[in-house]
């Protein structure tokens, strides 16, 4: 077969064809990205080098924030444009900036109506066409695993318990705040596709919805007050003939279905330690409808094997995910950080070695 370029190969995977090799993504915390780095003797911020020693064919491209500082410094603390913040944690393989204070969590719908949001006016939206330019021999996307994304990104403004609660008495503070929210990023979104047009592949959502058992709302629950929200992501992807791929972590199989009849073409994460969510059962349930990206647990062999056992892990999921296209090697969630550098090595060599259709 002739070689394929990145976004030929990721396209024909989306569209359930089988491309010359299955597409190839890396996602890592900073502690395994650095060990790679250094194991392959690159510079700690030549990310394209590791990506072109990995086989990577993915790559975003986002507008940065060039706006005015819109929420005060706090001490030990990162403030985002939204008002987020996390505190640097430890732990035995590294460290993490974990979401923490939950500002808006007490506040008053007055409070929560005049938090103050970023503007779609204040991104760089011009330098996305040559940023997309610069970048053609990566399968690009739009958008990222938590774009579009109510429950997490909403969570860790007012805490997880207190978003779940609002959503199911349908507290109309927080739903304004949602709404704000999503229409910021629509409008966003709108505008780096329009920039962009003819460069984007593909368009990146999520939400989290489950726990590793089940829904973490009810699909009531989630049909009422987000899946509404997803559609309008989709339909406005649509638009551009870009296909939706989608993220959610944990047992999410409840939610194909609606995803399907929005018009999603993938789906992301694949925990295959969750209930429902192996890679066997995933392409035989759904593999007519869906391609996938993901199914390599980081909670398995790649954190507490030998390299021989993933790599057969990685042939196992292969071997399953490959026939009729529509699958794309990637790791679950982030490589993180408990990874051994000759496990996350083994992962891609025999993603590259057997891999090929």
């Amino acid at each position: 077969m002739t070689t394929m370029s990145s976004n030929e190969r990721v396209l024909s995977a989306l569209a359930h064809v089988e491309p010359d090799r299955i597409p190839i993504n890396y996602s890592a915390n900073p502690g395994i990205d650095g060990r790679l780095k250094a194991h392959f003797g690159l510079r700690r911020d030549d990310d394209a080098g590791l990506r072109q020693i990995l086989g990577v064919d993915f790559l975003g491209i986002h507008a940065p924030y060039v706006g005015p500082q819109l929420h005060a410094d706090v001490p030990g603390r990162q403030v985002d444009i939204w008002g987020v913040r996390t505190r640097y944690v430890e732990h035995q393989s590294g460290g993490y900036w974990d979401f923490c204070d939950f500002p808006l969590q007490s506040a008053t719908a007055e409070q929560i109506a005049g938090w103050p949001l970023p503007d779609p006016e204040d991104f760089d939206i011009g330098s996305i066409a040559e940023r997309c330019r610069a970048n053609r021999k990566y399968c690009l996307y739009a958008g990222h695993a938590g774009w579009g994304c109510v429950i997490n990104r909403i969570g860790k403004l007012v805490g997880m318990e207190q978003v779940l609660m609002d959503l199911a008495t349908d507290n109309p503070a927080t739903l304004h705040l949602i709404s704000r929210k999503q229409t910021i990023e629509l409008e966003l979104l709108a505008r780096t596709l329009e920039a962009g047009r003819g460069y984007f592949d593909f368009v990146w959502l999520g939400e989290d919805m489950s726990t590793q058992l089940g829904p973490l709302i009810s699909p009531r629950l989630y049909r009422k007050h987000i899946k509404p929200w997803h559609a309008q992501f989709v339909s406005l992807a649509k638009a551009f003939d870009l296909p939706v791929m989608f993220h959610s972590c944990g047992a999410c199989s409840w939610a194909f279905e609606d995803l399907i009849e929005i018009g999603v073409a993938a789906v992301d994460t694949l925990q295959p330690e969750a209930a429902g969510m192996d890679a066997l059962t995933l392409k035989g349930a759904y593999g007519d409808q869906l391609a996938f990206h993901g199914a390599i647990t980081t909670g398995g062999a790649i954190a507490y094997g030998t390299p021989d056992e993933v790599a057969a892990e990685c042939r196992r999921v292969l071997q399953i995910m490959m026939p009729g296209g529509g699958y794309c090697f990637a790791p679950s969630h982030q490589l993180q950080d408990n990874t051994p550098t000759t496990n996350a090595i083994a992962m891609y060599e025999t993603a590259q070695a057997f891999g090929i259709y």
